[in-house]
C-alpha cells in the first residue's frame, strides 16, 4: 500500500474513532444518564456517568482550570507527536494502531474542552470490584497501544524478534 493511501486510512480510522466516541458520550450526557444514575446491563456490567479531570484511572485529578488546560496542552503534544509519526509509517497495522490512538486522544480532548473533564460511562465489575469507568475514546487508546506492541514483535518487521 502506498503511503498516501496509508495516511488517507489513517485519518479515516481517526474519524471514524472520534465520531464513535464524540456520538457514545453525547448519547449517554444526553438521553442514557437524564438524570444521572447507574443503569445495570448485565451481572458485571453497568452503565454510569463519570466525569475523570485526570489521566488513566484519574491519576493527576485536578479540578483546577489550569490543571485542564496543562493536561489538555499535553494530550495535544502528544497527539501531534503520534500524528508525525502516523505520516512516516510504512505498515497498514501500525497506521492503523496510531490512528486508533489518535482518535482516542481527540476525542478525550474534545470533552476536556468542552466539558472540563474525560465523560467515562462504561463500568464492569466482578465481586464488589469496579475497574475505572471508560469510554470508547479509552478503548481506542488501549487497542492501538497493543497493536502497536504486536507490531514490534511482528515476523515482518525487521525490528521486531522473530
Amino acid at each position: 500500500m502506498r503511503q498516501s493511501q496509508l495516511r488517507l486510512f489513517g485519518f479515516t480510522i481517526v474519524m471514524i474513532a472520534v465520531t464513535l466516541d464524540q456520538l457514545s458520550k453525547w448519547w449517554i450526557i444526553t438521553t442514557v444518564m437524564d438524570p444521572p444514575r447507574v443503569i445495570p446491563i448485565t451481572s458485571f456490567f453497568n452503565l454510569v456517568l463519570g466525569l475523570n479531570r485526570g489521566v488513566s484511572f484519574g491519576m493527576f485529578g485536578t479540578s483546577s482550570e489550569i490543571g485542564r488546560w496543562v493536561l489538555t496542552a499535553l494530550a495535544l503534544g502528544i497527539t501531534a507527536s503520534l500524528t508525525v509519526w502516523l505520516w512516516r509509517t510504512k505498515t497498514m497495522r501500525l497506521t492503523a494502531a496510531l490512528a486508533l490512538i489518535i482518535g482516542g486522544a481527540i476525542g478525550n480532548i474534545c470533552d476536556r474542552v468542552n466539558i472540563g473533564a474525560v465523560v467515562d460511562f462504561l463500568d464492569f465489575h466482578l465481586g464488589g470490584y469496579h475497574w475505572p469507568a471508560f469510554n470508547v475514546a479509552d478503548t481506542g487508546i488501549t487497542i492501538g497501544a497493543a497493536l502497536i506492541i504486536a507490531e514490534a514483535f511482528a515476523k515482518d518487521n525487521p525490528t521486531g524478534s522473530s
